[in-house]
């Protein structure tokens, strides 16, 4: 007898959100190792709603809702992002009857959405078990068993753990003799991009950055296994494509590039954009040609902070010379300024807003386009335990005041003035 189950990914709850080529990676992930087993998949994306503007990218459709009281002091509309509650509770209808319900989650900010997306499951489907997973579920896996409303607590990466979770409410997997995995197949078909994880993990440790602790390992997948899927998708007329690794370039000589070197043989007329920052220390001649011949339309670089000392406790993953060489190189292969993005970060602990100017200049002088990005403090990492320690925030801080926004406002000590005048000093040299 197949097991139903049903996969959903919450709506995003958030002052301001885009859609970079985004699909629920982990859910997919999990939807692949479900259709190994002799079960009915049926998957909701709740953010599945945007219009669809350059390269597949757009904005979400969004409407305003009441703001949890926390955030009864922002200065912004608090909006949730991505269907109708109505077409959610139809797409549910849609899918009954159900067994099993996996639910995965995204940034711990956005629990409203998980809440929200169980309040309506329970209404519809009554006591069907709802398993959690996800970022908010990992890195706040008590926050999430006393308020998310679901049933399993799942912590970490994808593995065959995931067994043991359905165990526990009397399900077993029987496993498949012929395995088709089910989203290459059917989730990508209406739309116009995918995104693309050649590994998981990272071999970094940066100071603000939480892959380590929602990975065990950085892992690679084979070369020839990346080129497989995108070539895949590229027949199924998919033809943009986002790389979303965290160190895609590590060890460049045998991953990244033998991968693009199959892909300008094999996979003409595709675009690539990396719509996280890549590390600017492993960007060679030979890799921005490749990125180049490859049709790269979107590359972005992380800086974060041009201070030398900063960069060294942070995680010393790049240095403004070595900035300059990467940027070099791309531009000596014909990439502009529009298509050359680095990440600027304000708000670090400790950090002077006179930092976050020296690097506006410096990343001028390059000229290459910049994108400020708001610090947000990501339990269990480094960052958050000095907050910690300085009395900056407590340990029990609620997701919420997490939010890039939120604590941006309430906790960096920046005039709000100052940081608007930067970011209009920002937008118009970009323009």
């Amino acid at each position: 007898m197949k097991l139903h189950i049903l996969l959903i990914n919450p709506w995003i709850y958030d002052f301001a959100a885009f859609n970079l080529w985004s699909r629920p990676l982990g859910l997919l992930k999990a939807t692949e190792y479900l259709s190994s087993f002799d079960t009915r998949l049926f998957f909701i994306d709740c953010t599945d709603s945007f219009e669809i503007k350059k390269y597949g990218t757009g904005k979400y459709r969004s409407e305003p809702v009441k703001k949890e009281a926390l955030l009864k002091d922002i200065p912004r509309v608090y909006k949730r992002y991505g269907i109708s509650v109505e077409e959610f509770k139809e797409r549910i209808k849609g899918a009954m009857p159900v067994d099993l319900v996996f639910m995965t989650s995204g940034m711990s900010y956005w629990y409203p959405g998980v809440q929200k997306a169980t309040e309506i499951v329970r209404e519809i489907l009554g006591d069907v078990p709802i398993i959690l997973g996800g970022v908010y579920a990992t890195l706040y896996h008590e926050h999430a068993s006393r308020s998310s409303g679901a049933d399993f607590i799942y912590h970490g990466s994808l593995n065959e753990s995931i067994n043991f979770a359905v165990n526990t409410f009397g399900f077993r997997l029987k496993r498949k003799r012929e395995c088709i995995p089910y989203y290459k197949l059917n989730l990508y078909q209406t739309y116009p991009f995918a995104p693309v994880l050649t590994s998981t993990g990272c071999p970094f440790q940066c100071s603000y950055c939480a892959s380590r602790l929602l990975a065990d390992a950085y892992r690679r997948r084979p070369p020839d296994e990346v080129v497989d899927e995108v070539r895949e998708f590229r027949n199924k007329g998919v033809r943009d494509f986002a790389f979303y690794d965290d160190a895609l370039l590590v060890d460049s000589e045998h991953h990244i590039k033998p991968i693009l070197r199959a892909i300008g043989l094999h996979c003409p007329g595709t675009r690539f954009h990396t719509p996280n920052g890549l590390h600017a220390r492993f960007v060679d001649q030979e890799l921005a040609w490749l990125m180049k011949n490859s049709n790269f339309k979107s590359i972005r670089l992380g800086l974060e902070t041009v201070d030398s000392s900063r960069q060294k406790t942070t995680g010393d993953k790049v240095s403004n010379q070595e900035m300059e060489r990467a940027v070099a190189y791309l531009k000596k292969e014909g990439f502009s300024k529009k298509k050359i993005g680095v990440y600027l970060m304000y708000g670090l602990p400790g950090q002077e807003l006179e930092e976050v100017k020296d690097g506006i200049s410096f990343l001028k002088t390059l000229g290459v386009s910049i994108y400020l990005t708001e610090f947000s403090p990501v339990r269990g990492t480094q960052s958050w335990n000095e907050l910690v320690l300085k009395g900056v925030i407590h340990d029990s801080l609620d997701p919420l005041l997490t939010n890039n926004t939120v604590f941006s406002y309430l906790y960096s000590g920046y005039d709000p003035g100052d940081i608007k005048s930067i970011k209009l000093e920002v937008k118009k040299y970009n323009a």
